[in-house]
């Protein structure tokens, strides 16, 4: 077992990996103090395969469950979706003592924590991803939260978990695209972080594909120690933490023009990637063959390169939605090199010409 912790001072927790890890979730709840009765928020899709599991164990553990089963899907991540949330965690009779524990991936992490930060102004909860993406990215570090008509994520709330569970072994189950989807956010990180990884990417990209778990546990764990050592530094992402939206800009414009439908998550980043790419080659961060060896990963691990086509004026209203937008100028991520990062102002205007000339 691999064993993280993000040292966040009275908000530390810790992150355990290994196979099978689900079947003792109600004994690693016990051991980190949480108390009262557990929500367990999840989709119909997760609920089939791991449900049981989990509820078994909570309450072998001593909590009485309550099972909660959202929609699949991020058209889902809506305020609607959270409001049922909420009327079942107030018909369930929560209280502040009690914990929300979110089964699945990236979607039911983040709107499940939301609930868990907003319900009587917070409650605590733990993560249990059940996806590539999710385990390596979005259930460490706090960001929670649910999307709006204008743009994703724009909803939110940092609330660290208390305990984050993943269990590789869940990752046997994932649809292809949607485990290949998760590959994008593991290339990011040896993109802007570290060679090194990202060099052993390429050196295993059978093994990936093939999800020998081996290869995945340890993938899993250096992408935790990254995101660990970026959240301990910059919790509430007021500088360095951005380094890990590489990819989202334009990616999550894409994914909003389509209504949350036509890409999945990852393969929006994998897109924003080698645009990202293409612009750090363009400032004079990047080679060519910098850019191309990105590219080539990202291939081989059967991500889409290539954007969907989009006319300017509606992916310049998309980006000045984005998060990162300071009065009209959007703090975008490029690459330096493999491995390191640097930080470029844009307008909207700019990044969406981008896009329209590398049709």
């Amino acid at each position: 077992m691999s064993l993280i912790t993000v040292q966040l001072g009275p908000q530390s927790y810790t992150i355990l990996i290994d196979a099978g890890i689900l079947a003792g979730a109600g004994e690693r709840c016990r051991a980190v103090g949480l108390a009262g009765r557990a929500a367990v928020v999840t989709n119909p899709t997760v609920a089939a395969l791991y449900a049981e599991t989990v509820l078994s164990s909570l309450t072998a553990a001593g909590y009485q469950p309550l099972l909660i089963e959202i929609p699949d899907g991020e058209a889902y991540k809506t305020g609607q979706t959270l409001n049922t949330v909420y009327d079942r965690l107030i018909e369930g009779g929560l209280d502040r003592r009690c914990f929300v524990v979110a089964l699945g991936g990236g979607v039911v992490g983040d709107l499940a924590g939301f609930a868990a930060a907003t319900y009587l102004r917070g409650i605590p909860f733990v993560q249990v991803p059940t996806t590539l993406l999710a385990q390596v990215d979005s259930s460490v570090g706090g960001k929670t939260g649910i999307d709006h008509p204008r743009g994703k994520n724009l909803i939110g709330a940092f609330h660290q978990p208390r305990l984050v569970l993943a269990d590789v072994a869940t990752l046997a189950s994932l649809p292809e695209r949607e485990y290949r989807a998760g590959l994008a956010e593991v290339v990011k990180y040896g993109v802007v972080l570290d060679r090194q990884f990202f060099e052993l990417l390429e050196r295993t990209v059978v093994g990936l594909l093939a999800r020998d778990q081996g290869v995945i546990a340890s993938v899993v764990e250096r992408c935790c120690v990254l995101k660990a050592w970026v959240v301990e530094q910059d919790e509430h992402e007021a500088g360095l933490r951005a380094v890990l939206n590489y990819g989202h800009t334009l990616g999550h414009a894409f994914e909003a023009l389509a209504g949350y439908q036509g890409l999945v998550h990852g393969e929006a980043v994998a897109i924003g990637m080698v645009l990202a790419a293409r612009i750090s080659v363009a400032e004079g961060l990047c080679t060519a063959a910098e850019h191309d060896r990105i590219v080539a990963l990202l291939r081989a691990l059967g991500l889409p390169t290539v954007a969907p086509r989009a006319e300017r004026d509606t992916l310049i209203a998309a980006l000045t939605q984005d998060k990162k937008s300071r009065a009209g100028v959007i703090q975008y991520i490029c690459n330096q090199g493999i491995g390191a990062h640097a930080v470029r102002e844009f307008a909207p205007a700019q990044l969406a010409e981008t896009c329209v000339a590398g049709r």
